[in-house]
């Protein structure tokens, strides 16, 4: 055999032992070494950190938005597409027909784009006719979506908005659900990373749960 091909054979084999040994090494045990101690050390989170309501049934994850109904955590409005006033709703969405795991994305209109302004104005007198307050005082994430499309957090200010409404409309003080949500206001990460923010779901759950008052 020349000494070419005997070359060739010996590289050929190595390259193949060294794709075997790597595949195993990287592939297998990489992968199975970061599934264990994720499961060990945050199986919450390595888990989708999916939220159970009282009787043990998943009703979302604290990573994904969603929107609410008063059957349950599945949508923001009713029949008529009017946003139930019994839950404090979430920030637009502009992923797929809203929160679509499957197509998360923001608009990727720019500031002075017209159909974003549009969208703006439109959304903001909405809100303000629903929260019965003045337009200027509707905050940026109400009327905005995130770039992921798919944030299940609002701004401390958006939810305290909601707070009369919400009361009014499931009989509680006002009082007691406003300490609900501020119980529930999420600081900076690390004391200076993000802004403070509120979840959504984790909130409507401890309504619809009577953790008020």
């Amino acid at each position: 055999m020349p000494v070419s091909t005997r070359t060739t054979l010996r590289t050929t084999g190595v390259a193949l032992r060294a794709m075997l040994v790597f595949t195993l090494v990287l592939g297998v045990g990489y992968t199975l070494l970061v599934t264990g101690i994720g499961q060990l050390a945050v199986p919450w989170q390595a888990n989708g950190s999916v939220v159970h309501n009282a009787e043990g049934e998943t009703v979302g994850s604290a990573l994904i938005g969603q929107s609410f109904t008063s059957t349950g955590l599945s949508t923001s409005t009713d029949a008529d597409g009017n946003a139930l006033p019994e839950y404090f709703q979430s920030r637009p969405s502009a992923a797929g027909d809203g929160y679509d795991g499957g197509a998360s994305s923001g608009s990727n209109w720019g500031p002075e784009n017209p159909d974003l302004i549009s969208a703006i104005q439109e959304r903001k007198t909405a809100i303000a006719e629903l929260e019965d307050v003045d337009p200027s005082q509707v905050p940026a994430d109400a009327v905005t979506a995130s770039g992921s499309g798919l944030d299940p957090h609002i701004s401390p200010a958006y939810a305290l908005l909601q707070v009369p409404r919400v009361a009014a409309a499931r009989g509680l003080d006002e009082s007691a659900v406003r300490d609900l949500v501020e119980a529930h206001i999420q600081q900076r990460d690390l004391g200076y990373l993000g802004e403070p923010r509120v979840n959504v779901v984790e909130l409507n759950l401890a309504l619809d749960e009577g953790v008020v008052g």
